[in-house]
């Protein structure tokens, strides 16, 4: 099992942190290096940072990173804080993709708290991509993973006040405000100059039961193509998946586009499709370049991303937008 001693990292503080009005940095001896969405992928950039800094691979480096994520009982929308469905169910969504293309996912999960892991082993250990439900469960299961309650008293509290109205309405931006996060999506490039990247999540707080957005799709919420870069998307996955934003965005970037202008274009893809809807939602996309420039771009403001290279590892970045609200 791909559980690594950087774990440790968990006592990292999310708050240990600064911005810069910078968007990208180019070239090749910037390696090694990893990114994430939102303010709190500092604390997950850490404990990747550990791995890459000691040499270690990318692919090690982006499981523990977000398993920092997955850990953290004040994130309701990642892991074992996640807000349930509105049946009550918590169920995490994950993905995970190497170097060589090789991938795994887990979607609807319930009762494991690092649905990462389990995807890696998913890779790993069978013939297949993708493990969903019950079978997933009973994956994770025979692998030794711990079946536990995710359900926390806030995560219900916050269910029984949700169940009074049952209005399901996704609120712009809620990763930023009261420590309420989202999908961590997580690149990196490690000191060999290969690429890896992981994506985890909770989904979206009182959804349908069985629902499942773009998180653990590849080419959705993740793509990695070891020759180009990698990218993640973050926001409301019915509109990643209608894109298929992360694979659009790396073949962008394969056809000369800087991250931050693939990015950009793949947001207005979102604009094209659904230009009602995309006034409403937010939806950010992240990528990173096989030589080691970064950008982002999202529907609306409000969207930032961290960074962790040899120069500072608590960085913040905003990401440009379309709207602005």
């Amino acid at each position: 099992m791909a559980i690594l001693s950087t774990l440790g990292a968990c006592e990292l503080s999310t708050k240990s942190k600064s911005s810069l009005p910078l968007s990208g940095k180019s070239g090749s001896s910037n390696k090694p290096i990893v990114i994430s969405t939102w303010d709190f992928g500092v604390a997950a950039n850490q404990a990747a940072w550990r791995v890459l800094s000691e040499g270690g691979r990318a692919l090690d480096a982006v499981e523990a990173g977000v398993r920092i994520a997955e850990a953290d009982l004040e994130n309701p929308t990642v892991g074992k804080g996640g807000f349930p469905d509105r049946d009550g169910h918590v169920t995490l969504d994950a993905c995970i993709m190497d170097e060589e293309g090789n991938c795994g996912s887990v979607a609807a999960l319930e009762y494991i708290a690092h649905p990462i892991s389990v995807a890696r082993l998913v890779m790993e250990k069978t013939p297949h991509v993708m493990l969903v439900g019950a079978g997933a469960l009973q994956f994770a299961l025979s692998q030794g993973f711990e079946k536990e309650q995710l359900l926390t008293q806030t995560g219900r509290k916050a269910w029984e006040e949700w169940l009074i109205e049952a209005k399901y309405s996704p609120v712009m931006n809620i990763e930023n405000q009261q420590y309420n996060h989202d999908t961590i999506g997580m690149l990196a490039i490690d000191q060999q100059g290969n690429l890896s990247g992981a994506c985890t999540t909770s989904g979206m707080a009182f959804k349908m039961h069985g629902r499942v957005g773009d998180s653990p799709i590849i080419g959705a919420g993740l793509y990695v193509d070891n020759e180009v870069g990698a990218a993640t998307s973050t926001g409301v996955g019915e509109e990643v998946i209608r894109s298929v934003g992360s694979f659009l965005v790396v073949e962008l970037m394969r056809q000369g586009y800087s991250p931050e202008e693939a990015c950009k274009e793949a947001v207005s893809r979102i604009i094209k499709k659904k230009p009602e809807i995309a006034k409403e939602i937010q939806v950010g996309f992240l990528a990173l370049s096989k030589d080691g420039q970064y950008g982002a771009y999202a529907l609306q403001n409000g969207f930032t991303y961290a960074v962790c290279d040899r120069e500072q590892q608590d960085l913040i970045l905003p990401g440009k937008s379309i709207y602005s609200n």
